[in-house]
């Protein structure tokens, strides 16, 4: 597996632990070693989680205006960060074209959640790759600055 998917993966479990224990990022920023030991999957990964809780209000709207009939906070926990972590990557980090971070999404997908999430996250991101260019959250303040990182 490569060290991109690993810190795809290693940003979702995190982002997940987030979601479920209540912790903050500041808890568990210092601790991605003990998810994954090289450091270029941990700088990825945690990229991939900064891009996440800076634009998190605009990537879920994003999210909810695609996911028809679906309110993202009644997505499934693993789910609604698969897609977080993915429109991360495309709309704010804008480096990866949207075939590859559909595809990744979709593979994590169906290693992480149930048989028919590959379905579902492909037609939201496709939905919204259609309708949005890479990089379309990069260049706008994040709406809340409440889960801004300090500088280290």
């Amino acid at each position: 597996m490569g060290k991109r998917r690993r810190g795809r993966e290693l940003a979702l479990k995190i982002l997940y632990r987030l979601d479920v224990t209540g912790e903050g990022w500041e808890e568990v920023r210092d601790r991605l070693e003990e998810y994954e030991k090289p450091e270029t999957v941990r700088l990825f990964g945690r990229r991939l989680i900064e891009a996440v809780l800076l634009h998190r209000e605009a990537i879920d709207r994003i999210l909810g205006e695609a996911a028809v009939n679906w309110d993202v906070r009644r997505m499934a926990h693993i789910d609604r960060n698969i897609l977080r972590v993915a429109l991360a990557e495309y709309l704010v980090i804008g480096e990866t074209p949207a075939p590859v971070v559909i595809d990744e999404a979709i593979e994590i997908a169906a290693r992480y959640s149930t048989e028919d999430s590959g379905a579902f996250v492909n037609g939201i991101l496709d939905r919204i790759a259609r309708a949005f260019p890479p990089g379309s959250l990069a260049a706008t303040a994040p709406e809340k600055e409440t889960h801004r990182s300090p500088p280290d």
